[in-house]
């Protein structure tokens, strides 16, 4: 099924003011509801768009549980709309899909926050974005200072952000503070070809290209004083935002099994609407295999979060000349946005283990839950949401109703408005860098493609998207960030 410039033309049933349904009655493939988190405003620009009809296509996986699900920034992706969510049951013949977890897999965001405020930090930002553009490598294929080969990139494959902290590049809250961890178990390295080991063997420690970004921040705005002061967010202070995934590894991996997933829906006898939705039994030997291959490659990107954090922590300390330790450059928390988990959630009464998928969807885990770190257990799992360079940044805190509605589930970012063609050709004759810098903001990047892709007017409303996801009770607004710097591919 293609793109198209039709958009979606299928029925759209309003449930309240931020949630609309596709009823599984729009299609007879569907076997259950489609569910999309937007208001007024943001539903009729999805409407331009074909991601609702890849809403109602992931609702005809088998073993989803539910309804396929799509938060406020939903956009076209492969397969699965980015923003798409899906649980599926193995008891009941539940797939895993490659599509619902992505290519980047593992791409996430970590956020730090520091002792700095912005009037100490201030007279030294444009040294420090530039220490920061000079020490991290960024951009395609850009290789690092930090090089792992077959046996010690399995073994951190295998172990997760632990490995590199016990090379002393990290602290024991580093792991405390990452989603699961820092490392998914099950991770089966022997699952990743060569190809990928080959791909990742100089790329841990580096940022790559696209949206991903090292963000300078100034926290703008606290909105829950007693969330805020839990988590060390303080306002006028200085935090650090790092979006990155698993790089050409993690690409390796899922193109990998794409391929090997090719004849599956034959061999199961799975009829799918969209040949990206390729998908295999989770219990099957190909089901099993890339999710022990896709564990490994998480583990490999929230190492590659903890090595672009070493790598900031020493450009702070060179630049305000004091160890970073003193800064307090602490990690508040890391949070993937593309992968695929089993977790018990509760379906039809009955308490059950399924798959989540989360693509471009970020979990929000409520007050009380046994897997977010005791310090956050009275509020809740942090939820961090990049905006564009130009916007603000969110911190949110997981509430009761993304168990209820979303599996645990919040968005993970504004959501694109347009393609990166259309941005390139949007900012002809323009220096996204010049005008940032005139609102304040310092960009760096290789090339002034990569700013056009991602300037501001590529994304949706960042505040308006965490509006939706604030009303309907699945998270709940901390902090409000602004951008002063950052470094981008």
């Amino acid at each position: 099924m293609s793109k198209g410039k039709s958009g979606y033309e299928g029925p759209l049933e309003r449930i309240d003011d931020v949630r609309w349904r596709i009823p599984k009655s729009y299609r007879a493939d569907m076997r259950v509801d489609g569910m999309i988190f937007a208001d007024d405003v943001m539903i009729e620009t999805i409407r331009q768009d074909k991601a609702p009809e890849q809403v109602a296509n992931v609702a005809t996986l088998p073993g989803i549980q539910k309804a396929s699900l799509a938060m406020p920034d939903i956009h076209w992706g492969y397969g699965f709309a980015i923003g798409g969510v899906a649980a599926t049951d193995a008891e009941e013949g539940g797939v895993i899909s490659p599509g619902g977890v992505g290519y980047d897999i593992n791409c996430g965001v970590r956020l730090l926050r520091t002792n700095l405020t912005w009037d100490d930090a201030k007279p030294r930002i444009r040294a420090l974005i530039e220490d920061l553009f000079a020490t991290v490598p960024t951009g395609v294929g850009q290789s690092g200072r930090y090089k792992f080969g077959k046996p010690q990139i399995k073994e951190l494959m295998e172990q997760g952000v632990q490995y590199v902290v016990d090379r002393g590049m990290g602290t024991a809250r580093d792991v405390e503070f990452a989603e699961a961890g820092g490392r998914l178990a099950g991770a089966d390295p022997d699952r990743v070809s060569d190809r990928a080991l080959e791909r990742g063997y100089d790329q841990c420690g580096t940022l790559g290209s696209g949206n991903h970004f090292l963000e300078v921040q100034v926290v703008d705005r606290i909105l829950d004083e007693v969330a805020a002061r839990v988590m060390g967010l303080v306002e006028g202070t200085i935090a650090v935002l790092i979006h990155s995934g698993s790089r050409g590894l993690g690409y390796q991996v899922c193109d990998d099994y794409l391929a090997k997933f090719a004849d599956c829906s034959k061999k199961y006898g799975i009829e799918l609407p969209d040949r990206q939705l390729m998908c295999a039994p989770l219990r099957s030997p190909e089901g099993l295999a890339y999710l022990a291959a896709m564990r490994a490659a998480a583990n490999y990107a929230w190492c590659n979060r903890q090595l672009l954090t070493h790598q900031a922590r020493e450009s702070f300390g060179r630049v305000f000349e004091v160890p970073w330790e003193s800064l307090g450059l602490e990690l508040v928390y890391d949070v993937a946005h593309n992968i695929a988990k089993f977790e018990d959630h509760e379906v039809d009464g009955r308490r059950k283990e399924v798959c989540v998928h989360r693509k471009g969807a970020t979990r929000a885990f409520p007050p009380g839950h046994p897997e977010i770190p005791a310090l956050y257990q009275g509020i809740g799992q942090p939820v961090i949401i990049p905006g564009s360079m130009g916007t603000a940044s969110w911190v949110l805190a997981g509430r009761p109703g993304s168990m209820l509605h979303t599996f645990g589930t919040s968005c993970h970012g504004a959501g694109r408005l347009m393609s990166r063609t259309a941005a390139v050709k949007l900012a002809e004759g323009r220096r996204i860098d010049k005008e940032l810098d005139a609102i304040g903001i310092i960009a760096k990047a290789r090339g002034h493609k990569g700013l056009a892709e991602e300037q501001p007017a590529a994304y949706k409303d960042v505040d308006q998207v965490v509006e939706v996801v604030d009303r309907a009770g699945i998270s709940q607004k901390v902090a409000r960030l602004r951008p002063v710097g950052v470094i981008k591919g």
